[in-house]
């Protein structure tokens, strides 16, 4: 799963989840891309699932560029712990997702087939989402 090798900080304060893009609006590498439609945390976790569902839908045949990275620690206390004693332990990493932001980009592919690729991948992760083309 994507995480960072070296952070300045091990522990963040919450992200804020409003707000629109300001970076990541167009489609650069690619020529069709996966664009949100809302603000939202997405894990690793959801971020590698959707890439599987991508290369498992090419068959290898396209060229996938994911342009969000998890890069922000969310923290996590066990189970019974009183309140107090602190801040817990790093449960995972989320990258925090703007309206506007394009998360995936493909090529090399028809235009049916990489629609269909991104739409599989949008049901994997938690934000609203459409199929965006190369302007």
């Amino acid at each position: 799963m994507l995480m960072p090798k070296k952070t300045k900080h091990r522990k963040m304060h919450k992200a804020k989840r409003g707000g629109k893009a300001s970076s990541l609006l167009n489609v650069d590498f690619g020529s069709h891309g996966l664009k949100s439609l809302e603000a939202c945390w997405i894990s690793s976790r959801q971020i590698e699932a959707a890439r599987r569902v991508i290369a498992k839908y090419t068959k290898k045949g396209g060229k996938i560029w994911i342009r969000i990275f998890p890069d922000r620690s969310v923290t996590q206390k066990g189970g019974e712990i009183p309140m107090g004693k602190g801040k817990g332990t790093v449960d995972h990493y989320i990258a925090s997702v703007k309206p506007g932001m394009v998360m995936y980009e493909i090529d090399g592919l028809p235009e049916d087939q990489a629609k269909e690729a991104l739409a599989l991948a949008a049901y994997k992760l938690p934000v609203k989402c459409k199929v965006v083309k190369k302007d």
